[in-house]
């Protein structure tokens, strides 16, 4: 028996995120500082652009990295089966944008960074796995209630420096991205 990269996306994105946090203790947080976290800067700085998609693979520490892999090597690779490697290749860059985005216009003052938004991209693309036509799945208005309900209840509640917003941001890509697909299948 060999060893075989079932998932190349999930797999290569996993080493790209530890080679990123690596990086971190190197440099002291200035790699994660200027291309790996999402935080208020000019658009005339070209690392904007870089973070907008960047901070997907940057992460705090080692438990915040292994409390995201964990996670994305779990759902990641049905996934990828499911929807193909490069139609979620292209659904994480739209994550990655969509959360960059909305970090930098409703939260200013905070810095972003990690993988829980494409985490929950994934969480949500699973639920729609089975999908039948004209059907809406049970799973995903369950993973819609439990998840986002709990994700709603802590930004309300809670002040523990998690971007709950990122998380629903994610879900909400998933979900949109997730119809978008079946669509184009059919066709």
């Amino acid at each position: 028996m060999k060893l075989q990269y079932n998932s190349p996306v999930i797999l290569t994105y996993v080493l790209l995120c530890c080679g990123v946090l690596v990086l971190d203790m190197v440099t002291g947080g200035t790699s994660t500082s200027l291309c790996f976290c999402v935080y208020r800067s000019g658009l005339s700085d070209p690392l904007t652009y870089v973070r907008m998609f960047g901070h997907v693979l940057g992460h705090a520490d080692w438990q915040h990295f292994f409390n995201n892999v964990l996670y994305l090597l779990i759902v990641g690779p049905a996934v990828e089966e499911k929807y193909g490697s490069r139609n979620l290749l292209i659904a994480m860059m739209v994550t990655a944008f969509v959360s960059g985005a909305a970090h930098l216009v409703l939260a200013p003052n905070a810095a972003l960074l990690g993988a829980s938004g494409i985490v929950f991209m994934l969480i949500f693309l699973t639920s729609l796995s089975g999908m039948k036509k004209g059907c809406i799945p049970l799973t995903l208005i369950l993973v819609a209630v439990f998840y986002l309900g709990q994700e709603l209840y802590d930004a309300i509640f809670l002040q523990d420096g998690i971007s709950q917003m990122t998380h629903i941001i994610g879900g909400l890509c998933g979900t949109i991205l997730g119809f978008m697909m079946r669509k184009g299948s059919r066709r």
